[in-house]
């Protein structure tokens, strides 16, 4: 049976997140969905997975908050449970830039509806701006997009510094995976002088829920940080797998790699692998093959 996907954010100030977290994860242990939601002074953001009654029963309880009261959630679905555990973390960021006073509540670039986002990004006085990893932007992205190539969110504010110019950039249009990564790159480029910054309401995610795919100029495919890997226009998995070396999408031309070892390294990381990692990722692909025999094994009784 398939499940529903529920991804959501809001940058809001929680200065009782700590106490939050307790309750919130019993909410979900006692819903009986999975995922993982963080917590900090800013916000919160989450990913849960489970049935529709599941999730409305967790998303209630959050809007009960009156700071929650608005929440809003993007919505796709997986044929296989997407995540395996149920967590609530509690973090400086919800999600990670590292650059102090960057605050989303003070001011962002403004939202664009997915309706709008062609005619935008065709414009030629606008800067297409990609927010996301090398990783992900190597599997998918808008034609004519720059890509900053950077390994990781933090890497950012180093690359807007460097390479992008108020004088020289009058329009930037930006865009990730479901909108969070472009409320704090917004806001950052704000504070550095720009003054018409957009962003794709929602994402990808929601820029593919919303646009039929023959009015789609979304090309490839959509990397998203659960076991599906990667999503396609239809918003269905897609066909990467994921290296659980170092985490990278791989293709099936990638796996055909002499270097690919399913579940302990592939072309990208099978260099970069201590001894002691090679030894745990063998001895996890040899436990996770045991639970997947007894899953299979384990075949309800029929009652008659």
């Amino acid at each position: 049976m398939s499940q529903l996907v529920v991804g959501f954010y809001k940058f809001v100030a929680l200065e009782d997140c700590r106490l939050l977290r307790e309750p919130l994860l019993e909410q979900c242990l006692a819903a009986g969905v999975r995922g993982t939601v963080l917590l900090a002074g800013e916000g919160i953001n989450g990913s849960l997975a489970g049935s529709r009654e599941s999730l409305d029963q967790v998303l209630g309880w959050l809007r009960r908050d009156p700071r929650l009261s608005d929440l809003t959630t993007r919505e796709s679905r997986a044929s296989l449970p997407p995540f395996q555990r149920m967590k609530v973390k509690l973090k400086r960021e919800i999600v990670t830039m590292g650059v102090a006073g960057v605050d989303p509540r003070a001011g962002t670039g403004g939202h664009v509806e997915p309706a709008r986002w062609n005619q935008l990004i065709a414009a030629d006085d606008v800067l297409l701006l990609d927010t996301r990893n090398s990783y992900e932007t190597a599997i998918g992205s808008f034609p004519g997009a720059v890509h900053p190539q950077t390994t990781n969110f933090r890497d950012f504010p180093a690359y807007a510094r460097e390479h992008l110019d108020p004088a020289r950039q009058r329009q930037v249009a930006m865009y990730c995976t479901g909108g969070i990564r472009c409320e704090k790159a917004s806001a950052l480029l704000l504070q550095q002088g720009f003054e018409k910054v957009w962003q794709l309401r929602g994402g990808i995610l929601n820029y593919l829920a919303a646009i039929p795919p023959r009015q789609s100029v979304w090309r490839g495919e959509c990397f998203v940080f659960d076991s599906r890997v990667a999503l396609n226009r239809q918003l269905q998995p897609g066909s990467y797998q994921q290296c659980y070396g170092c985490r990278h999408p791989l293709s099936a031309a990638d796996r055909q790699s002499p270097h690919y070892r399913q579940g302990v390294h592939c072309h990208h990381c099978h260099e970069r692998l201590s001894l002691g990692q090679l030894a745990r990722f063998t001895e996890r692909r040899k436990q996770r093959k045991l639970v997947q025999q007894r899953q299979r094994l384990a075949v309800p009784a029929c009652h008659s």
